[in-house]
This record gives C-alpha cells, sequence and structure tokens, in this order.
C-alpha cells in the first residue's frame, strides 16, 4: 500500500514542482528502448577489449606473463600491459595505489594483469584465456582480523571524543559490551561496468561511460593517457544502476578502453561478465565492531565505545570518507553524554571496497541499534521505550562531533505518528501472546528510526553548475553535472527548470551529463544531486528569466511586479505573449539567453583535522516498523509486514520519491538479510553470481507493505523548493528488520542477547539460536 501526499504539506501551487509526474524515460525503459553504452550504434571498426587475470592465485609476486598465445587467437588486434601506458598507470579517485594494470605485484584476488583488444568480444574473452602467468605466491590476508594481527592499514586511524568516556562507564548502573560483525554487499547494478572510447583529432578522447562521477574519469583516463584533461570528454546519459558503485570503480574500465583507443586509433568498448565484474570491484565496507555501552537502571545511556574496525581491501579509493560517515552516523538518533567512537581502516588482500549507497552511514547506524537492543534485552524493557529514551531533544541535541540536531522535534513526530498508524503496542502484545504458545516459529517485532546527514562531508563537493539555453522557440536545453541512474534526478531537475520559466514538461529537452557542457562536476553521491543540481538550474534558469523581465519592463513600461510566466507565456498585466514570441524579440535585441549557474552549499564548516565544525547542511528522518517469523528448526526467515513513514520535506516529485524509499528499503533488507560476501581461505571470492549471492526477490518483499511520506512542513534548511534528499536515507529503513529478528531470537531466552550477525541469513540465524538454546540448557542446569 502506497500513501503519498500529492504536495507533501507544500504551502503553496505550482505547475510542476511537488508533482508526481513520471520518470523522463518511464516509457523508455518499461518498452526497452532506452539506450544505455551497450545499446549505442557503434563506429564503424568499433574493438571490444576484455581484461585477463590470474583465476589461480590471490596475491603474490608477477615473476612472467606469456602472453604469445593470446596475441596469436584469431581476431585479436593489440594486447596491452602496464608497459604500454603513456602516463600514469593509476585509476585511484584520491590516495593513489590503485594501478589500471598490474606491474610487479598481483595484489587481490581477480586484479586486471593485462587487457586483449580484439575485433569481437567474444574472440578477446577466449583469448584472455590463454595467458600463461607465474606467480610467486604470498600468503594472503583476508579478514579484519588478519589485517588487525598485522597491523596494517590503509589510512591513519581516527576518533571523536567528547567529555570522559572513562567516568561515564564509572558512573552506569550497567556496562555491557559486544562483538558485532556487519556484512559487506554487493552493488549489483543491472547494468554492469562499461564503456566505450572513441578517438579524437590531436590525441583528444571521447569517453562514453557509465560513472557516478564523469569528471574524476575524465581525470583519469587524461592521466592515464598523458593528455591535459581538456583532450578528454567523458559523457553518461543514463546508467543501468549505481548505488556508489560506479563513483570511484568506473574509472579503470574508462580507462582501459581509452588505453585501447589510443594503441589502435579505433573505438574500443568494454562491458564486464558479470562474475568479473563481482570479482574485480569493490563492495560496501564490512565491519567488526567492538561496543561498550553504560547506561542507567532506566536505559537511558551514560556512556559508549565504539571500535569500527573495516576492512578497506588493498587501497584506500574512497575509505577515508565511508569510514568518518560511519562514525558521524554511530549514534543513529540517540543522544551520547559521553562517547568516544573510533575507526582503523584496515588493510587486506582482498578487492578495495568503496562506495555503496549511504556511503558507511548504515553501518554505524546498525551498530547503534545493536546496542539499544542489548539494553532492553538486559532490562526487560521494549526496545521502542528504550530508544524513545534516549532520542536527542532539546536538552541534549549535540552529536558526538558536535553538531547541533535542530529537527529533533521531526525526529520525534515521525516515530510517534507511525507508532500509532502501525499500531505498534497492539502487535506487541500479539507477538507476546504468539510466542507464548509457539515453541518452534518465533515472531519479532521492532520501530526504528533514521537520521541521516545530508552533505558532502568533503567540503569542496558540495558545489554543482549547470547550462541552460532558451531557444527562440520557447524550448530550453537542459544540462548540469548530476548523473541519472534511474532515482529520477533528470525528471525532478527539469521540473524545477520547467516552473522557472512557465513552460510545459515537453519544452524542456534533458540532455547527457558531458563534461564538456559543465566542467569539475562533483560526483551524484551522498544524496546531494537534487540538492545540488536542480539549484544551479534553478539559479541559471532564473538569471535569464531575469533578462527577459528587464527587457519586457522596458519594451512594455512596466513595473517587474507587472510580469510573470505561466503556460508558454508571458503574462504583461492583462497582456499575454508567448515565451517564444519574447525570446525572440529578446534575441532581436542582441539579449543573451544562455546562462551557467553555480551552487554552493552553504554553512558546511566541516574541519576535519580538529574534528570540528558543521559536516552536514541538515538532517533527513523516517521510521520503520517490521514484523517478522523466525523458524528455529530452520533458520528461515519471513518479513511479514513493514510500515516505512519518511521525511522528505516538501517533495519535488512524490512518485519518485515513494519509489526511492520503497527500493530503499528493500536494498537494506537484502543487505540484512540475504546477501552475503565469502571469501574461502585462499582469498577467492565465490559469490560471484546469483547462483551463489542472493539479492532480494519479489518473494521476499513483504505481502503487507505500507509506506507513507511524512507530512513535512518543509526543510528549515533554505533547499530547492524546501525538499530533502530520498536517495541513501531509505536503505536504514531496513534496519527494523534486523532488530525484529533479533526480537525473536531474543524470546527463546529473556534476558539474554542474541549473537546475531548481520546479514541474518538461515545460517547466522541459526547459529544465534544454538547459542541461545545452551543458554536455556545451561539455566536449567544451574536451577
Amino acid at each position: 500500500m502506497r500513501k503519498g501526499p500529492t504536495d507533501t504539506g507544500a504551502p503553496q501551487s505550482y505547475d510542476h514542482v511537488h508533482k508526481s509526474l513520471k520518470h523522463d524515460s518511464a516509457d523508455k525503459h518499461v518498452s526497452g528502448t532506452a539506450t544505455y553504452i551497450d545499446d549505442m550504434v557503434e563506429p564503424r571498426g568499433t574493438l571490444h577489449a576484455v581484461p585477463g587475470w590470474d583465476r589461480s592465485n590471490v596475491r603474490g609476486r608477477i615473476l612472467s606473463m606469456d602472453l604469445g598465445e593470446v596475441e596469436a587467437c584469431p581476431g585479436v588486434v593489440k594486447v596491452l600491459t602496464s608497459m604500454d601506458i603513456p602516463g600514469k598507470n593509476d585509476c585511484s579517485a584520491a590516495f593513489g595505489g590503485d594501478p589500471v594494470l598490474a606491474e610487479d605485484e598481483l595484489l587481490f584476488f581477480g586484479q586486471v594483469l593485462f587487457v586483449v583488444i580484439a575485433t569481437t568480444r567474444e574472440a578477446a574473452r577466449k583469448a584472455a584465456r590463454k595467458a600463461k602467468i607465474e606467480i610467486s605466491p604470498i600468503t594472503p590476508l583476508i579478514t579484519v582480523e588478519d589485517a588487525v594481527s598485522a597491523d596494517l592499514t590503509v589510512l591513519p586511524d581516527y576518533q571523536f571524543r567528547r567529555g570522559s568516556p572513562e567516568t561515564g562507564f564509572t558512573a552506569s548502573d550497567q556496562v555491557q559490551t559486544g562483538v558485532f560483525h556487519i556484512g559487506g554487499q554487493e552493488h549489483f547494478y543491472l547494468e554492469g561496468q562499461v564503456a566505450m572510447a572513441v578517438p579524437q583529432e590531436d590525441g583528444g578522447m571521447h569517453v562514453y561511460t557509465s560513472t557516478q562521477h564523469p569528471s574524476e574519469v575524465q581525470h583519469t583516463v587524461a592521466k592515464v593517457l598523458g593528455v591535459a584533461d581538456a583532450r578528454v570528454i567523458a559523457e553518461v546519459r543514463r546508467m543501468g544502476g549505481g548505488f556508489g558503485g560506479k563513483e570511484s570503480q568506473a574509472n579503470q574500465w574508462a580507462a582501459l578502453a581509452a588505453l585501447g583507443s589510443q594503441a589502435t586509433g579505433q573505438a574500443v568498448k568494454i562491458r564486464l561478465d558479470r562474475d568479473d565484474d563481482m570479482i574485480m570491484t569493490g563492495k560496501r565496507h564490512d565491519f567488526r565492531v567492538e561496543w561498550k555501552i553504560g547506561h542507567n537502571a532506566e536505559g537511558l545511556i551514560r556512556a559508549v565505545d565504539m571500535q569500527f574496525l573495516a576492512r578497506c581491501g588493498y587501497s584506500a579509493d574512497l575509505s577515508l570518507g565511508v569510514c568518518d560517515r560511519t562514525m558521524f552516523h554511530a549514534d543513529s538518533s540517540y543522544f551520547y553524554p559521553d562517547v568516544v567512537i573510533h575507526n582503523r581502516r584496515m588493510k587486506t588482500d582482498t578487492c578495495s571496497n568503496t562506495a555503496f549507497r549511504g556511503f558507511g552511514g548504515p553501518q554505524g547506524m546498525i551498530a547503534a541499534e545493536r546496542m539499544i537492543d542489548a539494553i532492553a534485552i538486559k532490562l526487560g524493557k521494549d526496545p521502542l521505550d528504550v530508544r524513545k529514551l534516549n532520542f536527542y531533544n532539546g536538552e541534549r541535541n549535540v552529536t558526538p562531533y558536535g553538531m547541533p540536531v535542530e529537527e529533533h522535534d521531526v525526529l520525534h513526530d515521525v516515530v510517534a505518528k507511525l507508532e500509532e498508524s502501525s499500531d505498534y503496542w497492539a502487535r506487541r502484545e500479539a507477538v507476546r501472546a504468539f510466542n507464548a504458545k509457539s515453541p518452534v516459529l518465533k515472531k519479532g517485532l521492532a520501530l526504528t528510526p533514521v537520521k541521516f546527514g545530508i552533505s558532502f562531508t568533503l567540503k569542496h563537493l558540495n558545489q554543482a553548475g549547470a547550462l541552460v539555453h532558451l531557444y527562440t522557440d520557447g524550448s530550453v536545453h537542459l544540462n548540469h553535472g548530476g548523473t541519472e541512474m534511474g532515482q529520477g534526478l533528470y525528471q525532478k531537475v527539469a521540473q524545477v527548470v520547467a516552473e522557472e520559466f512557465g513552460v510545459s514538461m515537453d519544452k524542456v529537452v534533458i540532455t547527457a551529463t558531458s563534461t564538456e557542457k559543465v566542467p569539475n562536476t562533483a560526483p551524484t553521491a551522498a544524496s546531494s544531486g537534487c540538492d545540488l543540481n536542480a539549484m544551479a538550474a534553478k539559479k541559471a534558469a532564473s538569471v535569464i528569466k531575469q533578462r527577459l523581465v528587464d527587457f519586457v519592463c522596458e519594451r512594455h513600461q512596466c513595473d517587474a511586479d507587472a510580469v510573470s510566466f505561466r503556460n508558454n507565456s508571458v503574462l504583461i498585466g492583462d497582456l499575454s505573449l508567448p515565451l517564444s514570441e519574447v525570446a525572440n524579440a529578446a534575441h532581436q535585441e542582441r539579449i543573451h539567453l544562455s546562462d551557467a549557474g553555480f551552487y554552493s552549499t552553504p554553512g558546511i564548516t566541516w574541519d576535519r583535522d580538529s574534528a570540528s565544525g558543521r559536516p552536514f547542511l541538515y538532517f533527513a528522518y523516517g521510521a520503520s516498523c517490521a514484523e517478522v517469523v523466525v523458524d528455529t528448526m530452520t533458520g528461515e526467515m519471513e518479513v511479514e509486514r513493514v510500515d516505512l513513514l519518511h521525511d522528505v520535506g516538501h517533495s519535488i516529485n512524490p512518485a519518485l520519491d515513494m519509489g526511492q524509499v520503497e527500493g530503499g528499503f528493500v536494498q537494506g533488507m537484502g543487505w540484512l538479510t540475504t546477501e552475503e560476501l565469502v571469501w574461502d581461505e585462499s582469498g577467492k571470492l565465490r559469490t560471484h553470481a546469483p547462483s551463489t549471492y542472493k539479492i532480494p526477490t519479489a518473494s521476499d518483499i513483504p505481502e503487507d507493505f505500507r509506506v507513507e511520506l511524512y507530512e513535512s512542513k518543509g526543510n528549515p534548511q533554505d533547499t530547492i523548493y524546501r525538499s530533502k534528499a530520498v536517495g541513501e536515507p531509505p536503505v536504514m529503513l531496513a534496519n527494523s528488520v534486523f532488530c525484529a529478528i533479533t526480537d525473536a531470537v531474543a524470546s527463546i531466552v529473556p534476558g539474554h542477547i542474541p549473537d546475531l550477525n548481520a546479514p541474518a541469513t538461515p545460517e547466522n540465524i541459526m547459529k544465534a539460536v544454538h547459542a541461545m538454546r545452551q543458554k536455556a540448557a545451561a539455566q536449567r542446569a544451574g536451577g
């Protein structure tokens, strides 16, 4: 059941914004006519690239690579190694250490050693298997524990600290400790990693790339080819999903296509097989969390000590920002009076973990919820009561990193409304009654909050540009630095521009994101795509509009207040003129009808070195109530009902936002229940296909699924039409499912905390159930 207000409480009526208009490519999506990179018409003579790698070894020194048989295969045009790179052999986002092609060492299982360029993709795939590679093995470090024992990190340790946790623990009535393992997650975008490079004159390169960060691809390709950034164009019209997996990870494949194109003088396309994609690319960071919490007899938190040990992989990639955001969200929605939150970025001989929807925030929040559940179970209280007791409020409203929580009243209101609409307390009694009579099937219920910070914590990324042209026929050309990966960003920005000019949606022509049009862009990430790019586009449109207003006022001798734009017309008092007529007249008077808009997020003052300032413009809030049933004989689990209530401010497009809430929840549920990444003892990833890696299917979605947008008063910050970001926060609504499973298992032996790790697969549930039964047996034996 979906329930979304058409204007989410917006105080003013608009023609296009706050309206549930369909996605700009909706018809193309359902008819199969949306053009992705692999659907593009290939230039004549296009060649195909396939990465070559060693399927036997995980880590070691490269002694030799005999590529003779590869080169001799039918259709092979070139075989490239690191020796063929004219520029710098690096595709990292920031810190280096990510070779495009391996040099002297094999750093992880699946690392690309060479690339085959052939006349067909099939010919290149067959040839890549013919290499004779000799490796001198080195024992790999696979787990976080391996890296801790070796004391190896990719970046320095970092922490937040407030007050004296040591004193706080001493003053606490009770202190609890635990270790919680949080698994990673494969992005599993429908469109895999893909790029096509087309050579240009004077050493230039046009790269069509499935990326969330065209400017970074541009910079990487230029760096690898040894040319200026201005010689490279990176372009993307749409992606078939990204989820963070195409923020930095797209760099390598674009660079390989460009290398092949430079070496052959032909267009070169690369598209990874699903298995190769899953083996070679980074995942959501998995963590070992060592926690300690002190509280009073009522469950009020007094002190917290959290140690997050992240498996980062062989290089830093984006681990600085990801792990920082884990720390930023380790409070979830709760006030910690005395606290230390520490993080170590551990180096392992696995693929480098990377951005994933939520960017570390989900891991921090689920760790906080584990501690809240522990308090409630230990004290015999309902977890919702303990959660509400510890929420930020008027007197306790400063985060561990020093930022005030200004909208804590929204947090309380969202939870209270869902508590009522989900009939939480009646269902709690029903769950207790069911469990008392059912020895095998156990039900669980949980209502959890979401408080997610919106902005890039790396300050300079909080900027965006847009290019808007108004043509003399009244049509509008729209371009900006944001990328479309199915979330509806292009549609939302187009609605904003149509509103500004007072034109119908068909007058706004959306064009592919290109570094040729808008330079030096930030990635479409951190849920900030609409906040940044829609504001930049609105500014550009406003400038053009103001030029027309000034022109009309001079020509018609009227005040600006008499001029308005609506229904493809310019209204001047009682006079209505087609916008095309006004635009054409302005053009005749040599008035510029184009503008490059720019926006930078105000008020971001975070200084990482001193761990002080304001990292976020605002928080997005939500709440979720989940009810599950667990079979304690098999570990199987079913989500029976879910109620979601999410804060999107004054939504620009409620239908699109509802889709993000639903999809984010299901993806989060997959991360916490079914999606398990398994490396064997040698360090090889074994879950690299849908046969072994289980994303949620239609049958996993709860039959009773109730989703509603919160009736907001609007974002108190001056965001685009007072809306709030919605891309990442809904992922954490799925915390309620994991907490409900915890609640179900905890009912086996009241007062004991289940040792349940994420994801809560049937195997992990059974381990927790067996441990609880052993505790029950020990109690009976001692009693």
